[in-house]
């Protein structure tokens, strides 16, 4: 049993390099999740007991079951083979069909459900570089629902299609926390101006990507950001009213300012403070961060850009005492906001992404749409929504919000 003792010592291997994977990556799921989410047993289960991939080990003795010649009767019981890729096999076999298994390459471990002698079903890997995954195969690939650990990353938890991440699928019930963003176009366009109706708000769809709602869509609008400004010459006219109005409802409110890649960073932050409301309790004020390739290449590139982020980061911290949020789209995650791990690191996102997978992001807000509905505003609206539910938005207001 040579084979079986080298398969076991690799498997404790990969099994304490796993073990690396940070404990804050669960705290941080658990914290922002319940019992009502896709997979959130499955990741309590891990969390409690770790992998199984040693538990799994069929019991001795073993069979070669794939050397010599077979007739007339199939493989069966529990044995060890070398499939056509030269990957060393332990399962249970019946009917010459491997059902469930424990297979080992250089590649790692899997274990777990087999169909025509691939993962198929249900199962469990650790890859070399200790990267855990629990889920659904279909043909040796993560295929349907499962949650991954990395050394070094954070928690994937989510959808995948031919062994590429999508995302976690969001069920939206009336116990999320869900806000609008807004701006002199909910108001209407050229000469035709509607009021909003503040004391009637409620969102009633979701958007048009939004299709995971369960029951019917009638939220209250839990926060509110107002755009302010832009650049260092553009005021939004309706912000004082608006401002007054949510607080008026005893609406959460915040500000944001749109950023240009034509003017100083510490100059539109001086245009952002003295054209905005700060009152205590109010939101975090937000920098909406989305110029387009051409703009940011004439700037001088990313690292230009950041300089005057930064700048005005600091400036508006300075001004309200709390560290802005960053509005960002998913696709500025994945070109730029790598070249800012100090952005990623010590600010929170508040991320536009028109799908129906949460962002794969640690954020605090989720545009989930930017075509929902709302009673008491005339068109579509930004619908947005809190990443937790209302244990954590109580936090997040009394950490957050302006003092």
């Amino acid at each position: 049993m040579k084979h079986f003792s080298v398969i076991t010592a690799l498997i404790a291997t990969l099994a304490v390099q796993a073990d690396t994977r940070l404990d804050d990556e669960l705290k941080y799921y658990f914290d922002l999740h319940t019992v009502q989410d896709e997979g959130y047993e499955m990741v309590t289960n891990y969390a409690l007991h770790g992998d199984t991939l040693l538990t799994n080990l069929p019991p001795t003795p073993l069979q070669l079951l794939n050397i010599g010649r077979w007739k007339g009767i199939g493989r069966r019981g529990t044995g060890m083979e070398c499939d056509s890729a030269g990957r060393i096999i332990i399962g249970r076999y019946d009917n010459d069909t491997l059902a469930v298994g424990i297979r080992v390459d250089s590649a790692g471990v899997y274990s777990g459900d087999f169909a025509n002698g691939l993962a198929h079903g249900h199962g469990c890997s650790i890859d070399s570089d200790g990267t855990y995954f629990e889920g659904q195969w279909r043909g040796d690939r993560r295929e349907g629902f499962g949650f991954s650990i990395a050394p070094q990353a954070h928690l994937r938890i989510g959808q995948w299609q031919q062994d590429r991440y999508l995302g976690e699928r969001m069920s939206y019930t009336s116990n999320r926390i869900y806000g609008i963003d807004i701006s002199r176009y909910q108001h209407g366009k050229g000469r035709k101006k509607y009021p909003i109706a503040w004391n009637r708000l409620r969102i009633s769809h979701l958007g048009k990507n939004q299709k995971h709602a369960t029951g019917a869509v009638d939220y209250p609008v839990s926060f509110v950001f107002i755009k302010s400004t832009e650049s260092t010459n553009i005021r939004n006219p309706f912000f004082v009213s608006d401002y007054a109005q949510a607080r008026r409802q005893g609406i959460p409110v915040g500000a944001y300012h749109f950023f240009s890649c034509k003017t100083s960073g510490a100059a539109q932050a001086r245009h952002f403070i003295f054209n905005t409301l700060f009152k205590r309790g109010d939101l975090p004020p937000v920098l909406d961060l989305e110029p387009p390739a051409a703009q940011i290449a004439a700037i001088g590139g990313t690292q230009a850009l950041f300089r005057q982020v930064r700048t005005w980061l600091s400036a508006v911290e300075r001004r309200t005492g709390v560290k802005p949020i960053l509005y960002v789209s998913q696709s500025f995650v994945n070109r730029y906001l790598k070249d800012a791990p100090d952005l990623k690191q010590h600010y929170q996102v508040w991320i536009a992404r028109y799908s129906e997978y949460k962002p794969d992001v640690k954020l605090a807000v989720w545009q989930l749409s930017p075509n929902g509905r709302v009673a008491g505003i005339r068109g579509e609206v930004d619908i947005n929504v809190f990443n937790g539910f209302q244990t954590q938005w109580e936090e997040f207001l009394e950490e957050m919000t302006l003092k």
